[in-house]
């Protein structure tokens, strides 16, 4: 758990950078970046809770 923190945690802040360097520099593919970056991020976010959230209804089956 605290390693999937950390992934997210940094892909984040990878992501901010990313639109840092947008504002800075006004090139586009830094924002397209970013939102990939956070795109998958929080997909993987989600498909990660959707499997804890599985895991505990099967352990009260």
């Amino acid at each position: 758990m605290m390693m999937f923190r950390l992934v997210v945690g940094l892909l984040l802040f990878a992501a901010v950078l990313c639109f840092a360097m947008y504002v800075g520099t006004r090139q586009a593919v830094w924002r397209r970046r970013g939102v990939v970056i956070l795109k998958w991020t929080l997909l993987a976010g989600f498909g990660f809770f959707a499997v804890l959230i599985l895991e505990r209804l099967a352990m009260r089956l």
